[in-house]
């Protein structure tokens, strides 16, 4: 118990320690100074490979490429994943939630804190076939983080299904592995292809895809034990999501990537929260798995007919009760607060805000005011807790429903 408390607390003090040095040490700019330059130099001397690529395009390619982007997105995994917790497969569902919720902070934070560029349109012809794609667009260039996620997924899948079939066929080894070098292959080519990205980004999601790998794989044991067996796991991983909110880096103009950020953090806090509640009641390895007798084809049709719009309801009344309890919470310990976008009475506006002569200036206060800005976008919040109950409800909730209809 001891040695838990203390590995608990000698994380989350490296990470309020860090995010105070790299405040006043002014960290992130001086990383961004030293390699901005040299990306954004091989983003436009890459500008050619680009135009050389889509002297290629086709109707047939466009439409390849722009599925591919969709099916290894970032919201196609959130919509997976769901399903992955009915079939069955709790552990590998959990374990690639934690893993894309790595991967979608680490990739985000380095694509702020270098702030590159991407390619430039014109003369690179951006083709944005979703809304999705749209967004992307909005971000900063480096690293992929389609090449980055689909490199840390698909390596992951496939070592799961390795270990989980426990086959020891080496042709069957080898044809996975071709699988996926060809998935991540096409991938990186038609981010390059649909001019969102330069070589210079896929190299570096392939680089740091490998790495988070690597180290996945190294713990991903260790991380699913404590979270269904620790001890204070709610508690961590609830200080731990909110501190990672602040060790954020703040890019050079503002992109998407925080709120893609907060969203997923969000989805992994409200999986392990109710993952480790109910691990024993619909997560432990026993529960009936699909395609067997225990859970047919048909039964699982009928989970997710239940599940979908469970989820949907549950993701929508959170919003709402969030919208609802945070600018209450936030004028009673006069924290002032706005919002950009999901409550438009404070869109521009400051709430909770007192006069310089009465603002509190003790050490509490410089803990939440550390960095330059004076107010806090309440919106960073309401999409936390949306998405925290939204996963909440998949691993928690819906699971019950399921008991209670015999699904």
């Amino acid at each position: 118990m001891e040695s838990i408390a203390l590995w608990q607390g000698l994380t989350l003090c490296g990470i309020v320690s860090w995010i105070f040095i790299s405040s006043c040490l002014n960290v992130t700019q001086k990383l961004r100074t030293l390699v901005q330059p040299w990306v954004s130099h091989h983003v436009i001397t890459g500008t050619p490979i680009i135009l050389q690529i889509q002297k290629y395009q086709h109707g047939f390619l466009d439409a390849l490429f722009s599925g591919l982007s969709c099916v290894v997105s970032v919201p196609f995994y959130t919509a997976f994943l769901p399903l992955l917790f009915w079939s069955g497969h709790g552990k590998l569902a959990r374990q690639m939630t934690l893993l894309m919720a790595i991967c979608d902070y680490s990739g985000n934070c380095i694509k702020d804190v270098v702030s590159a560029p991407r390619p430039s349109c014109p003369p690179v012809k951006r083709m944005t076939a979703t809304k999705d794609e749209e967004e992307n667009a909005l971000e900063y260039g480096l690293p992929s983080s389609h090449t980055l996620n689909t490199i840390c997924l698909s390596g992951y899948l496939l070592h799961y299904v390795l270990s989980y079939t426990q086959n020891q066929d080496a042709s069957l080894k080898f044809a996975g592995f071709a699988i996926v070098c060809l998935i991540v292959c096409l991938t990186g080519l038609g981010r390059i292809y649909l001019g969102m990205h330069s070589v210079i980004d896929i190299i570096a999601g392939l680089a740091i895809g490998f790495a988070i790998l690597a180290f996945w794989l190294s713990v991903h044991e260790y991380v699913d034990s404590f979270i269904v067996s620790g001890q204070n796991v709610m508690t961590f991983w609830a200080v731990l999501s909110f501190l990672l909110l602040f060790a954020y880096p703040t890019p050079e103009l503002p992109t998407p990537s925080f709120e893609f950020h907060a969203a997923f953090t969000g989805v992994a806090f409200g999986i392990v929260a109710g993952v480790q509640q109910t691990y024993h009641q619909f997560h432990h390895e026993a529960v009936p798995h699909i395609f067997t007798p225990q859970l047919t084809i048909p039964s699982f049709i009928g989970r997710v007919l239940v599940g979908l719009p469970t989820i949907l309801i549950v993701k929508y009344c959170s919003k709402a009760l969030a919208k609802w309890i945070l600018p209450v919470v936030s004028n009673t310990l006069s924290i002032p607060i706005k919002s950009t976008s999901y409550i438009p009475m404070l869109n521009g506006s400051v709430t909770g805000k007192k006069s310089e002569k009465n603002k509190p200036t003790g050490y509490a206060m410089k803990l939440f005011f550390f960095s330059s800005q004076d107010t806090f976008d309440v919106d960073t919040g309401i999409r936390f807790l949306q998405y925290s109950g939204l996963a909440w409800s998949v691993v928690d909730l819906v699971p019950s429903l399921f008991s209670y209809l015999r699904l």
